[in-house]
């Protein structure tokens, strides 16, 4: 063991040891942290003393950040806390950040929560410039700012507006007031299902798209532009909720149907007539001109992002030294590809680069309580993003690469034009739950390939119950697995709502197959079982 900088009497040392570096790997009872029923802590955790001061220190920036939306408009956020019952979600977004990054230390501890202190000041950047441009929270008046702004569906990544030299920002319209909702307070997207199924829809589409629905049916979108860009990625379910919104703004609307497979050539043509005539439509409705140069500029610095993100999947497959948790990967991945091109992207991957590059040199391991390398497949829980790291904690199920993170890592050419359009029309058809989810049979079954790729020895398949394409092919994911002699855990959930699956059923389904197919104990016994029915 390490050292302390100081001598202490034989007895003390242990528990002197225990607060500069906190309880040794195997020794913590996290579970024993938390309230019962609400699953919130009791106190912050303890990781010893650098740690436990680094995480303050995210607390601190993260609490700036907070202030800085506060600063930037105090009676339009006023009014936005009374008018938006979304936005009540924010108030618990500290308390997001420390679950996410539970239990981790040292390295791991430090990359995670740059990722999702990222994430949380990107989320800010977008409520400012919503509420900025938002007529309804100016009884009706129409601003400058409302006239510079994108409106568009979240799963239309922000990448394909960049050659708007005079656009003042593009917004995902539900990522802040509807997809992060769960992840960070999970009961407040409910209300918005259960108000759009009040209008008849069945209870079993997908939550979603249900839930995106739901915000039109109770007027609680913010009104911030002149326009709106759809699309059907994901699903047909995106189709629905499209025409909703479309009635529901009354307003100018672009749609952007992708072909669900895309591996004919011939429909390449299609998409790239679509992203132009988005470009064009943009131009008649808002007056604003597209530059090439603009376009290409920013589009550089994405591909820097992606061939970052290359870079630690290749770390994450072939070594230990890998410092992002599977809970920071999947939720800062899918976050960044939809966002588009941001300078705090560059800041944090450069952070994450030299602490991955100092785990490469010093051999050190970011996760030692590893003893599964696990593969998650398919839609992910939005009620419970860190799920990941209560496998870690609970089990040492170490989640090295999630299914939507590998969607849309096409860097995208830029010395000539059609290449270029080529690409981004791949860049975009790969979107989120589109590649392999709806992509075709060949390429949901690109799980065999990345499970050898980056060397596991056991699937987390996720069963989202309201998916009607995945349910049609789990049947063939059974035989396979059984014919290819792999462990799979398939864990029930309903993506956005939590009612249906709770969080300790999901938790119930790997503590079953632990114990009585794999036949191991817990890493920490205190998280096997406990109720947070009432948590966020």
């Amino acid at each position: 063991m390490r050292k302390l900088p100081f001598k202490l009497p034989e007895g003390l040392k242990k528990k002197a040891k225990e607060f500069w570096y906190g309880k040794p790997d195997g020794e913590r009872r996290l579970g024993e942290l938390y309230e019962d029923k609400t699953g919130l802590y009791k106190h912050r955790e303890w990781r010893g003393f650098a740690d436990t001061n680094y995480a303050f220190w995210v607390w601190l920036r993260a609490v700036g950040v907070a202030g800085k939306l506060a600063a930037s408009g105090p009676l339009p956020v006023a009014r936005a806390l009374m008018r938006y019952r979304w936005m009540s979600t924010y108030l618990t977004g500290i308390a997001w950040i420390d679950r996410g990054n539970e239990g981790l230390r040292g390295e791991a501890l430090r990359a995670s929560m740059e990722h999702f202190y990222a994430m949380f000041y990107d989320s800010v950047r977008q409520l400012i410039t919503q509420f900025q441009a938002d007529s309804h929270l100016r009884f009706g008046v129409r601003n400058r700012a409302w006239y510079k702004t994108l409106d568009h569906d979240e799963t239309i990544p922000g990448h394909l507006f960049y050659g708007f030299p005079e656009m003042k920002d593009d917004i995902l319209a539900q990522l802040t007031t509807c997809f992060l909702n769960p992840h960070v307070c999970r009961p407040t997207i409910t209300h918005y299902i259960d108000a759009v199924e009040s209008i008849g829809l069945p209870a079993d589409p997908c939550p979603l798209c249900a839930s995106e629905a739901g915000l039109c049916v109770l007027d609680d979108y913010p009104d911030f532009s002149p326009v709106f860009l759809t699309t059907n990625q994901a699903c047909d379910g995106s189709v629905g909720t499209s025409i909703i919104q479309d009635m529901y703004w009354n307003k100018p609307l672009y749609a952007m149907p992708q072909p669900m497979r895309f591996d004919d050539p011939d429909v390449q043509k299609f998409c790239i007539d679509e992203i132009k005539g988005a470009w064009k439509f943009i131009e008649d409705e808002t007056g604003m001109k597209f530059d090439l140069e603009t376009f290409k500029k920013k589009m550089a610095g994405y591909n820097q992002l992606t061939r970052f993100e290359r870079e630690k999947w290749d770390v994450a497959a072939n070594t230990p030294y890998n410092p992002v948790s599977g809970t920071a990967q999947a939720l800062y991945r899918i976050f960044y590809s939809e966002v588009g091109e941001r300078k705090i992207w560059h800041r944090t991957d450069a952070k994450v680069k030299k602490l991955m590059d100092r785990c490469i040199e010093k051999q050190i391991r970011p996760f030692p309580m590893t003893r599964h390398r696990a593969l998650v497949w398919s839609c992910a829980p939005l009620y419970y993003s860190y799920f990941p790291t209560w496998l870690y904690n609970c089990w040492g199920i170490q989640v090295v690469m999630n299914m939507d993170s590998l969607m849309s890592d096409r860097v995208v050419r830029l010395d000539n034009e059609d290449d270029m359009m080529d690409d981004l029309a791949h860049l975009f058809e790969w979107g989120p739950m589109r590649r392999m989810a709806v992509g075709g049979q060949q390429h949901i079954f690109e799980i065999w390939e990345n499970y050898e790729k980056f060397h596991c020895d056991l699937v987390i398949m996720f069963d989202q119950v309201a998916c009607k394409g995945m349910d049609g092919i789990h049947g063939v994911f059974e035989d396979e697995f059984r014919r290819r002699n792999i462990p799979a855990i398939w864990v029930p959930h309903e993506l956005m709502d939590h009612r249906t699956v709770e969080r300790a059923e999901m938790r119930r389904a790997v503590n079953d197959y632990m114990t009585t197919v794999m036949q191991e104990e817990p890493i920490d016994p205190s998280l096997v079982e406990f109720d947070d029915s009432m948590g966020w």
